[in-house]
């Protein structure tokens, strides 16, 4: 298994440290279901920054093409993500839990001393994936003669113009 690098959340977002690379999109999981090929990689960058009221915040970057499957016709398409999220520490889950709730608010999550790189991205990946990925201009999949031969439902025609 490979090195999974890993962040002290507090210490990296309040020494203002910056760790950035690529990383094969073949290495996330939980991301790979969602795709129709895990072959290319993302490009990351990790800021350890305040937010405006001055919490210890990591800024997430990551930008790179996935590849899809298009729901209307199933075919491979490519995605262009290009996320740039804060994401506010915390140290405790109540402490989020005693925050107002505020759809504006930048995400909160808990700090440890042993964040995983590899899943930060991975979570700002899955967030950016739609719901139902389509083309643009997509017609669905074309019928085609022999779909319309082998349709179930061809001989049933036949019965309902006979009456």
């Amino acid at each position: 298994m490979p090195h999974q690098p890993v962040i002290d959340g507090f210490e990296f977002a309040s020494a203002g440290a910056t760790q950035q690379g690529v990383w094969p999109l073949s290495d996330f999981p939980r991301l790979r279901e969602a795709l129709a090929s895990d072959a290319g990689e993302v490009a990351y960058e990790i800021n350890g920054v305040r937010d405006e009221r001055g919490r210890p915040s990591l800024r997430v970057k990551v930008r790179g093409t996935l590849q899809l499957r298009c729901q209307r016709c199933l075919e491979a398409m490519p995605f262009e993500v290009q996320t740039d999220e804060t994401l506010v520490l915390a140290a405790t889950v109540a402490e989020i839990h005693d925050e107002p709730a505020d759809a504006h608010a930048p995400d909160r999550v808990v700090a440890g001393r042993e964040m995983s790189v590899r899943d930060l991205i991975e979570d700002e990946l899955i967030l950016a994936v739609p719901y139902a990925p389509r083309h643009e201009s997509c017609n669905g999949r074309a019928a085609t003669a022999a779909d319309a031969k082998a349709s179930p439902f061809a001989a049933l025609r036949g019965l309902i113009r006979k009456h």
